[in-house]
């Protein structure tokens, strides 16, 4: 059985959104799920002009000092994350590798706005959480808009997707 490490950066009190990813996670990719506090500082992935947290930083810095132990790590921050070509991100993961980052930050309806809702930021999460280990498995962007390895740009293309793989990654994930 594969191992994943689930690393919080800045979750503050959602503590018990960790604890819910971990079990919906060991059901649906039949994971060791374990928990590791880091031991980087995540101000150093800080970009202080934009005010967010850059995602390949995090990612080196959590395959730095990822256990051996792990098969994946999964850093779940609850920080606006960035790339250099884009606004913001979700998340972002090696293909084919070992680490992946997703951020609760836009993930939030408050951001939008819109009262604040935990079930929504939770079924959020878990799509995008997914959807960032599916690239670590060596899934690319899926052209099924259902499929939790589609594309999403926006948040209300997250909640157009199910947390599960389409027929067709699902058969890639179970033959790699």
């Amino acid at each position: 059985m594969s191992h994943l490490c689930l690393v919080p950066i800045y979750l503050g009190d959602r503590q018990k959104l960790l604890m819910r990813l971990s079990d919906e996670l060991k059901k649906l990719l039949h994971m060791e799920i374990s928990h590791s506090r880091p031991s980087f500082d995540p101000e150093m992935a800080l970009d202080k002009s934009r005010g967010q947290y850059n995602s390949t930083s995090l990612l080196r810095m959590l395959l730095e000092e990822s256990s051996d132990s792990a098969d994946y790590i999964l850093g779940i921050a609850g920080v606006d994350l960035f790339i250099p070509v884009l606004t913001y991100v979700f998340g972002e993961a090696q293909l084919d590798g070992r680490a992946a980052v997703v951020s609760t930050h836009r993930l939030r309806p408050d951001v939008y706005g819109l009262p604040d809702d935990e079930e929504l930021l939770f079924s959020r999460l878990l799509t995008e959480s997914v959807h960032e280990l599916g690239h670590c498995f060596g899934l690319i962007h899926c052209r099924m808009a259902e499929c939790v390895m589609h594309a999403s740009t926006y948040v209300e293309e997250v909640d157009l997707k199910t947390a599960g793989f389409c027929p067709s990654c699902r058969t890639a994930v179970l033959t790699a």
